[in-house]
């Protein structure tokens, strides 16, 4: 069975072992592959990896040998599912692999904010100063704030475990409004209003697209902080540029974007109440050891007839 790797450069691979994938079939593997290489890649494999090379109907339909796709992440946007379908290929994902790496994230991006290290990080500064201690910027602590989640899977209640063991209050807001067994469930007009700390962990989708607008900042508390580590288009970036400029409210912290790479011309650029790290939330050592293994996993369970973690 030939299996073919499309976009390897996501994983880093050259730090991670993948006998065991190389041991269930032939493994090509490609750095990167642009849309014009695809079908000529993959021409003779059963089974096609990818992460952000997408794979529609007409590249399946030229594809007759192709049984299985396997997404090396979570989300599956890039397959066309329903050709999928149609064509008989069973799609897959790989869930909760980064969780823990993403939960460590926020709070990556929240201290950075309430304990400034890197700003501080100056011996020299330090050295000149006649006292003993000196700060530049006003420090918080986060003990007794109070932590507003959206959405509540299973990164927000890493998420949640983290706040609450550092002394935090949690709200939660989720779609299906039903109780949840630990922390109050509240509508987006009271988390916008309660919370210190607003931290996104709900799935994009066309409803809430952009749902972080001039309407929600305008109730946000003018001291609050926004993390983003699910999906840049949840955020309206214009509207979030003018909040942090006017001081609508105090900062936000996104590992996710609109567009990926931005544009030189993004209106969240030179902003000094942000900060922004390239898409990284999910990429631990540890978090991808456990996307390969479940990738290699995933096709051994389709091979035996007993797929798992199936999109179609």
């Amino acid at each position: 069975m030939k299996i073919v790797f499309l976009d390897t450069y996501t994983m880093h691979l050259e730090e991670l072992d993948y006998t065991d994938l190389a041991q269930i079939g032939d493994l090509v593997l490609f750095d990167r592959t642009s849309p014009d290489q695809v079908i000529e890649r993959c021409k003779d494999a059963e089974v096609v990896l990818t992460n952000k090379v997408k794979i529609d109907g007409e590249i399946m339909a030229a594809l007759p040998k192709l049984k299985y796709i396997g997404v090396t992440a979570t989300g599956y946007n890039i397959i066309d599912i329903d050709a999928a379908k149609k064509n008989n290929i069973t799609v897959t994902n790989v869930s909760n692999y980064s969780s823990l790496s993403v939960a460590q994230h926020v709070f990556a991006l929240l201290l950075s904010f309430t304990n400034r290290v890197a700003e501080h990080n100056d011996l020299q500064k330090w050295a000149d100063c006649p006292d003993f201690s000196y700060y530049d910027f006003t420090l918080m602590e986060l003990a007794g704030k109070t932590m507003g989640l959206v959405g509540i899977g299973d990164i927000g209640e890493q998420v949640a475990k983290i706040a609450t063991a550092m002394g935090m209050n949690v709200l939660v807001n989720r779609a299906s409004e039903k109780p949840h067994d630990l922390y109050e469930v509240v509508s987006l007009e009271k988390l916008y209003e309660k919370s210190d700390v607003i931290s996104l962990h709900c799935p994009l989708t066309k409803e809430n697209e952009g749902f972080m607008n001039e309407a929600a900042f305008k109730q946000m508390k003018k001291t609050a902080i926004l993390i983003n580590t699910a999906r840049g288009p949840l955020i309206n970036e214009v509207a979030l540029s003018e909040a942090l400029k006017t001081g609508e409210i105090a900062g936000a912290g996104l590992d996710v974007l609109s567009i990926e790479p931005p544009k030189k011309d993004s209106p969240l650029k030179g902003i000094k109440n942000l900060i922004i790290t390239p898409h990284i939330a999910w990429a631990s050592l540890e978090a991808r050891k456990r996307l390969m293994k479940d990738v290699a996993t995933n096709i051994t369970s389709w091979q035996h007839n007993a797929p798992q973690n199936v999109i179609s």
